[in-house]
């Protein structure tokens, strides 16, 4: 297995745990925040980016490294997500055919489209060291003529996706150090025979690194772990693993001892927002059948109110350095955005510090 990715903004430590930086910022926090908590890349969304700022403002600017002020990897999701999300939700916001993805936000004035070579021109263009292909993503429940088609595009669009970034690499004559990563996302639902027709047609076409695509968890929120392990089976050792969309300490942990390496999600950034906060607890060892060596904090509960303990003895971030669990919760019911940054520093440097764990 990996222990890193050779990226042209950086070495990429393994396994590694990316912050949502959805429209080029974590919520709450900066560049310099990130770094001091050991973040080492943020994922970034092209549906959304395309967007807001827009992609001739993005180019302006120098690109998302230097717009955001992060000199570090950035991963790009090709936004298929975020796109099949909307249309879901409601037709009316758009299509999903065959030469891509068409939609209308609201509040936009226009249409948006996303073929699988306008996705990767626009990550390319963007500066993005792990560019993502574009999928079709599904919802775990969608019958088993939905996976076959998705899986059908999936491949498809992989294919064309290929083409436009050799096309993009020989047009720039990039030397391989300087070149991104492209990535392709494995599709097929809970069906190994659809998970194992992807992934080797995926194989066949040839890919840098791979994604587990679909929701990872059941209809009960539970990890799909058995679909997880057979998926990473699929793929050689030696080859990056994504885990997209896990990000709850347990099921990143689990998710390691199968095999994957690099993961991404909005849950400890979004949790740290709301008040619910990661503590390591006891003497316990990260483990994949028991949580005991964890915890979470609601530090808006009445018991925080006079409470003079940092969130966690065993953390060093600037939370725990300096602040106790009654103050923190002062500024959580005062909604104070001061407790946005603390929070979200507090549990990302949670994440920072189990990636170093497991990574030993």
């Amino acid at each position: 297995m990996l222990d890193c990715l050779t990226l042209p903004h950086g070495v990429l430590q393994l396994p590694a745990f990316l912050p949502d930086a959805t429209l080029g910022v974590v919520r709450g926090v900066d560049s310099a925040d990130l770094e001091a908590v050991g973040v080492q890349a943020v994922v970034m969304n092209t549906f959304h980016l395309m967007q807001h700022p827009g992609s001739s403002t993005i180019q302006a600017l120098g690109g998302l490294h230097a717009m955001s002020g992060w000199p570090h990897p950035i991963v790009t999701d090709s936004g298929g997500f975020q796109a099949y999300s909307l249309i879901r939700q409601n037709a009316r916001y758009g299509t999903l055919t065959n030469d891509g993805i068409v939609v209308k936000p609201d509040g936009a004035n226009r249409k948006f489209q996303l073929t699988p070579e306008k996705c990767v021109q626009l990550q390319v263009s963007y500066g993005a060291d792990v560019v993502m292909c574009l999928d079709d993503c599904t919802h775990v429940d969608d019958p088993p003529e939905v996976q076959q088609l998705s899986v059908q595009r999936t491949v498809a669009w992989a294919k064309r996706c290929r083409a436009e970034f050799d096309r993009l690499m020989e047009q720039k004559q990039l030397a391989p150090p300087d070149r991104p990563l492209l990535f392709a996302v494995v599709q097929g639902g809970g069906s190994p025979d659809l998970r194992r027709a992807c992934a080797d047609a995926l194989l066949a076409i040839g890919f840098d690194g791979y994604g587990f695509g679909g929701w990872p968890l059941d209809a009960e929120g539970q990890l799909v772990d058995e679909m997880l392990a057979y998926t990473r089976e699929l793929i050689p050792a030696h080859q990056p693993m994504h885990g997209l969309g896990i990000g709850h300490p347990a099921n990143v942990t689990a998710s390691i001892q199968l095999g994957y390496t690099i993961f991404d999600c909005a849950l400890p950034t979004r949790d740290a927002r709301r008040g619910r906060l990661y503590a390591y607890a006891g003497e316990g060892q990260p483990t994949t059948r028991h949580n005991e060596w964890f915890r979470f904090l609601y530090i808006g509960d009445d018991k925080y109110i006079k409470d003079p303990r940092p969130l966690d003895e065993t953390c060093d971030c600037l939370a725990c350095r300096r602040y106790s669990r009654g103050y923190l919760r002062h500024l959580l019911r005062a909604n104070e955005t001061a407790f946005q940054r603390l929070a979200t520093i507090h549990n990302l440097r949670f994440m920072a510090r189990l990636m170093a764990q497991l990574g030993r």
